[in-house]
């Protein structure tokens, strides 16, 4: 029988478009761009999951993302994806997301998808200026008619609407901003059949380029648009059915001073087919002090509410005064820093990208720079907003992963510069993966990483030293008391939590008696953060955004020199006693391993040598222990071996200079008491199994087993339960593939699985890594794999093999 695999976690950050994100009104569910990939989030999913699901199809990045319902509700629901490359995707869900159709739509990336509301039209614009009205009928997209803007510029931003006067709906109405400062609205003919676009009005104010454009439609029949731009502003237009201008109603001046310039309500109009829109300026909303990226209606407030989000780090809620008509700023989300030129290292957002509503208006949510979302839920009780925990990820690719020792949280590390701990938070009969510590945010690209105890880790990165953190103790507590994670027994010894001085990499130790001097000191003490032991203390669910980038640092431990380039391989026994280490190299003096005794952190000499090249991987034993192997670029690894009379000594026992045809990318222990045995990967596209005699004084290894696949072998990872052991495979393509290898005194592969294709990254498998002493209370066998991949995400299946021993 096939093992069940059940997709537990996700964890990815959202791409920094502003447009790669929508919330259905119909179904509740978020979608947003990640990487070349669309990631499924609920929200209003009580369970706290997260992400549900991760779905493959682009080639390239992800800038556009559009809910579309023909009848307003889930029945029907599509959702319609652009990508750098200029494809267009429709997707729908039956029981499972699934791709139906594609087209490339454009020569360019694809900006913005604007729905026309209840209808299965929607608008497409790229980067190659042009604007493309689409059909999705049958699980089909066809283009019905293409619009090439001039004078050329690139669209931004799109809105479709209906004349309110036209009963069969064939005309309608496009509105467009983008790298101009003015707005074109176009009216649209023959919209089921050929459609025809003309130009009716050029709405001029803005003083730099269109981010976003949204309408919405009011009871009386009139249709507010706004327009929010990089001159940090936002306005607002009055579409009036028939003839009347705005600007002759009382209460709304035909003039408005600005000091500077004259806003005057100039009358300016679009129709088709006998329907007419008088169109007027109406507010010009003031408050942001960098670029908006995104407005948004509240779909179902009472009250009319826009939505809008700006680089400043700010999300504002805006309603129009019943008593003077005014726009004012009701409410103010996200953060305002005191801090001059704040950067996301010293926990500042760095501003967001787009603003969202929720299905009832009662919820928003805003994507940062960090690729991580900011959630934040009303209360008519209170009347005030309380930040909710949301989901979040990596915004580049994920290098490196490693278990705690305990199996008790999975870190991941990244070429974002950050290292993330995951963490299960359990809750009565509820168990939901999160984020729950950022321990490093880093200046250089991080590659590997290695947990010496459950309390304690070493990361490298494109630097020449690696780095040791230890867990701070409000992170300790926080991850005990949500986790159920020991605390460690030198409590007491641990520093309260850690901060990052201006102009350095390293976190510094903070205690509650420690004293600022000049501001030497950022992100632990900014105002709201004294004592931040307190901020964590009181947290009952997963930490938020604002709480993981500047309160869950681990502070730096040691820094751990010798190594002349870059940092490419770390890896430590399962008692944690040694840490060996190893850098891209090009030559025997750079390419050899060097061992740190993490009792004190002095290295163990002389470095150990047997490559020529960068070594790729490094891999201690664990039954039976004591042996370390090597793999690198030059295709041969080495196995190494402990030394009985002296347990920080190590010599090298064996060598293979013909391993792999190509450069070998990774290597991974089987259990064996007899016989060690070990499997190693290749670009060549094979796994070869090797084993050896551990009783005779000269160990060799020899080659029992092949597995041939058809991309380059990037990861692989075994999990063992005496004789049977399980080899995941990840491959450059993203595949997966798991195998059952039977090791006593001979090897062989049982059988061999393919994992679906949706289950799998899109891009390269970099690391694989199977959850240690995880079995469940029934004693059947259940095994958590993570995948760490080059598409930005960290993944964790459970496999359940129960049957496996029957075959």
């Amino acid at each position: 029988m096939y093992p069940v695999i059940e997709d537990e976690y996700y964890a990815v950050g959202g791409n920094r478009h502003s447009a790669a994100a929508d919330w259905s009104v119909a179904s509740g569910l978020l979608a947003f761009g990640a990487d070349q990939n669309v990631a499924i989030w609920s929200p209003l999913d009580d369970s706290g999951r997260g992400i549900s699901t991760v779905l493959p199809g682009h080639t390239s990045r992800t800038t556009a993302v559009k809910f579309a319902s023909h009848t307003g509700h889930s029945a029907d629901e599509v959702l319609i994806t652009g990508a750098a490359n200029g494809e267009v995707l429709l997707w729908k869900n039956d029981q499972s997301w699934t791709c139906h159709d594609k087209a490339a739509a454009h020569d360019g990336t694809v900006n913005i998808i604007a729905v026309l509301n209840h209808s299965n039209v929607f608008a497409t614009g790229g980067a190659d200026a042009k604007v493309k009205l689409w059909k999705a009928e049958n699980g089909k997209i066809d283009v019905l008619s293409t619009l090439e803007l001039k004078p050329k510029f690139m669209p931004l931003a799109l809105a479709l609407g209906l004349f309110s006067e036209t009963p069969n709906h064939d005309s309608a109405f496009l509105v467009v901003g983008g790298t101009r400062n003015d707005i074109q609205t176009y009216s649209i003919e023959g919209l089921r059949s050929s459609p025809q676009f003309k130009l009716c009005a050029t709405l001029t104010g803005h003083e730099a380029w269109i981010r976003s454009l949204a309408l919405t439609t009011l009871p009386e029949g009139e249709i507010l648009l706004a327009s929010a731009s990089q001159d940090k502003y936002v306005r607002l237009w009055r579409f009036q059915p028939g003839n009347t201008a705005a600007g002759n109603r009382p209460n709304n001046p035909s003039s408005i001073s600005t000091g500077t310039n004259t806003l005057t309500a100039k009358v300016q109009s679009v129709s088709a087919a006998g329907s007419r829109y008088s169109i007027t300026f109406e507010a010009l909303l003031l408050g942001h002090e960098d670029w908006v990226y995104s407005a948004t209606w509240n779909p179902k407030a009472a009250t009319l509410q826009l939505l809008t989000a700006s680089a400043d780090g700010s999300l504002s809620i805006w309603e129009s005064d019943p008593a003077s008509g005014i726009w004012i700023s009701v409410s103010r989300l996200g953060e305002i820093s005191g801090q001059k030129g704040a950067t996301t290292a010293t926990g500042s957002s760095g501003g967001f990208w787009m603003g969202l509503w929720s299905p009832e208006g009662d919820m928003v949510t805003c994507l940062g720079r960090t690729g991580s979302w900011r959630l934040w839920q009303y209360s008519a009780d209170s009347q005030f907003w309380t930040q909710k925990y949301a989901v979040s990820g990596h915004i580049s690719s994920v290098n490196g992963i490693c278990w705690s020792p305990d199996g008790s949280y999975l870190l991941s590390t990244s070429s974002d510069q950050t290292t993330r701990l995951h963490a299960e938070w359990k809750r009565g009969q509820k168990r939901s993966w999160h984020e729950f510590s950022r321990p490093q945010i880093h200046g250089y690209d991080l590659n590997c990483i290695a947990s010496t105890t459950p309390h304690q880790f070493s990361s490298g990165a494109d630097e020449k030293l690696l780095r040791v953190f230890k867990k701070p103790k409000d992170v300790a507590s926080m991850l005990c008391r949500l986790c159920h994670i020991p605390l460690p027994r030198e409590d007491e010894s641990l520093p309260e939590t850690a901060a990052i001085p201006v102009l350095g990499l390293s976190n510094k130790a903070i205690d509650d008696s420690d004293e600022l001097t000049d501001g030497a000191m950022v992100a632990a003490h900014e105002p709201g953060a004294v004592g931040n032991s307190t901020l964590l203390v009181d947290v009952q669910e997963p930490p938020t955004e604002d709480l993981l980038s500047r309160h869950t640092l681990w502070p730096e431990y040691e820094k751990l020199y010798g190594h002349g380039y870059e940092i490419s391989e770390a890896a430590t026994p399962m008692d944690g006693s040694v840490l060996a280490t190893a850098c891209k190299a090009s030559s025997i003096d750079h390419a050899v391993i060097r061992l740190y005794d993490t009792d004190n952190w002095n290295e163990i000499k002389p470095p150990l040598a047997a490559h020529s090249l960068t070594v790729t991987r490094l891999a201690f034993s664990e039954e039976p222990a004591g042996y370390l192997l090597s793999v690198g670029r030059d295709r041969q690894f080495a196995v190494f071996q402990r030394s009985d009379n002296d347990a920080k000594a190590w010599r090298r026992t064996v060598v293979n200079t013909k391993a792999h045809s190509r450069m070998i990318l990774d290597d991974t222990w089987l259990r064996n008491r007899q016989h060690p045995t070990f499997a190693t990967a290749g670009r060549d596209k094979v796994v070869r199994i090797w084993s050896g005699d551990a009783h005779s004084d000269q160990i060799d290894f020899a080659c029992k087993a092949s597995i041939s696949r058809k991309s380059a072998v990037t990861a692989i990872s075994a999990v063992s339960d005496g004789v049977l052991s399980v080899l995941a495979l990840g491959e450059e393509d993203g595949s997966i593939s798991l195998h059952l290898v039977r090791c006593n005194t001979s090897v062989e592969v049982v059988k061999s699985i393919e994992v679906e294709k949706h289950l799998c990254p899109s891009k390269t498998v970099n690391r694989l890594a199977w959850r240690p002493n995880k079995a469940d209370s029934s004693g059947s066998q259940h095994g958590q794999l993570a995948i760490a991949s080059a598409d930005n995400t960290v993944r964790i299946w459970a496999v359940d093999w129960r049957s496996r021993k029957d075959e």
